[in-house]
């Protein structure tokens, strides 16, 4: 998955302004207490990362998104 893809994944899911701010402040524990941020900087995949976000909110994540 492509980065530009994955933003997209997750404003789509949660919105352009809070997207954001689950990146920068919300710790997945499937990141390994990173933030989705974190783990892209540190060169996590993001197929990877986005597992972890529909992981962390299964009812968020449309399944079209998934």
């Amino acid at each position: 998955m492509r980065l530009t893809d994955f933003w997209a994944r997750l404003e789509e899911a949660f919105g352009p302004g809070y997207a954001a701010s689950i990146a920068r402040d919300q710790v997945l524990a499937q990141l390994d207490g990173r933030t989705i941020e974190q783990a892209l900087a540190a060169g996590a995949q993001t197929h990877v990362v986005w597992r972890a976000v529909v992981a962390a909110y299964p009812d968020r994540v449309p399944a079209r998104l998934r």
